[in-house]
């Protein structure tokens, strides 16, 4: 698969439960990029060297409603939204498995090494899923350590606590729901 570089990137903001989010989307609106805006240098410096001489805008994201619906309430809003990951291919792997932890659920990231058949890579697996351009639609926040705690999580860990009780909550909610 030959992968088009966009012509354009539009910055979007929006006001979240817990901080401001950064959306970045390309001009067919797909998104490229999450991140929060405490971190916002860190993004423009990653968006600077992946899309290196693409114009950058300030605009109203396609992407908003979506992340709208998900922190109003339904975590699965995030999964017809289209998005583009750029990373190694370790990296592509480790997100696409992170994006098979069903919502309301937590894996480690021992669970993730074995589900990419690379059982003893726990630390690379860290790593890749430190890299996440794309935090909240692929699930970075869903991983935790061997013994159950929370670990390091790009947006701090009170934001990592918060989508997981977010999500839990509303797997509650529908476990409970009778058919």
């Amino acid at each position: 698969m030959i992968d088009t570089r966009p012509e354009s990137l539009t910055l979007g903001r929006l006001e979240t439960p817990i901080g401001t989010a950064l959306l970045v989307t390309d001009e067919g609106g797909v998104l490229r990029a999450f991140n929060w805006t405490d971190y916002e240098p860190q993004l423009r410096g990653w968006l600077d060297r992946r899309y290196v001489g693409i114009p950058i805008s300030e605009g109203e994201s396609p992407a908003a409603g979506t992340f709208g619906r998900y922190f109003g309430g339904d975590p699965r809003a995030l999964e017809g939204l289209a998005y583009k990951a750029l990373g190694t291919r370790f990296q592509l792997s480790v997100w696409e498995a992170l994006m098979a932890i069903p919502a309301g659920e937590t894996w480690s990231y021992r669970d993730i090494a074995a589900r990419i058949g690379r059982p003893t890579a726990v630390r690379a697996v860290g790593l890749a899923n430190g890299a996440n351009p794309l935090a909240v639609i692929v699930p970075c926040h869903r991983v935790i350590g061997a013994n159950g705690a929370l670990t390091g999580y790009g947006g701090g860990l009170s934001r990592k606590q918060w989508l997981l009780d977010h999500e839990r909550a509303w797997a509650k909610r529908l476990a409970n729901c009778p058919e």
